[in-house]
């Protein structure tokens, strides 16, 4: 039996993989801090931040500039316009484009047509994407077989928050991540040995 590909990503990973034409060809996916991006699931102090941010930074800053200079305020690759532009519509709603009354329906429908199971963790000091954010999005996956994982912070992993999986010491994360994607091969192969 040839094995099927696997999917593991973050963040937008969890929005992009709903949205591709050939999502049947993956067996399995596996995300880090996907949420729908609503500030009323972040903390006050974050919220208050975000809300600055979007509505009198990121305004200017994508003005004067022409595109949206996220690496200049250490927070990602740069957006061109039209990106950042729908991105801070969709974060207006609480389920993200699953409550945009234009493509509600469409993306609704999109994502009812995975099937696989995903596995989706959150650190719980994600200020972005907290555990309820995850929540909110991933419910748009009405038909996947859904596990939901809030990563606690140990000693050993003290802070990880949106961008910190990928850090050094986030390396027993991803160590999980490939015992998981043993284990589901080993589970496929035992129900489909041909």
């Amino acid at each position: 039996m040839k094995p099927q590909p696997y999917i593991v990503g973050h963040s937008f990973g969890g929005h992009a993989f709903g949205l591709l034409p050939n999502h049947y060809k993956i067996s399995d996916m596996y995300v880090f801090a996907t949420g729908a991006g609503w500030r009323g699931w972040m903390t006050r102090r974050e919220s208050m931040r975000v809300n600055l941010l979007w509505n009198a930074i990121l305004p200017a800053l994508t003005f004067f500039k022409v595109y949206t200079p996220m690496s200049m305020l250490g927070m990602g690759e740069d957006l061109p316009y039209g990106v950042y532009k729908q991105w801070r519509q969709w974060c207006k709603y609480p389920h993200y484009f699953f409550d945009d009354p234009i493509v509600s329906e469409k993306m609704q429908e999109k994502f009812a047509q995975i099937k696989v199971p995903i596995v989706a963790a959150n650190a719980v000091d994600d200020l972005w994407a907290l555990p309820k954010s995850r929540d909110a999005f991933m419910q748009g996956y009405t038909n996947a077989d859904l596990t939901l994982l809030d990563i606690p912070l140990t000693a050993s992993l003290p802070k990880i928050g949106h961008m910190g999986y990928f850090r050094a010491n986030a390396q027993p994360l991803w160590e999980n991540v490939l015992s998981w994607i043993e284990t589901t091969m080993n589970q496929s192969l035992l129900y489909n040995p041909s």
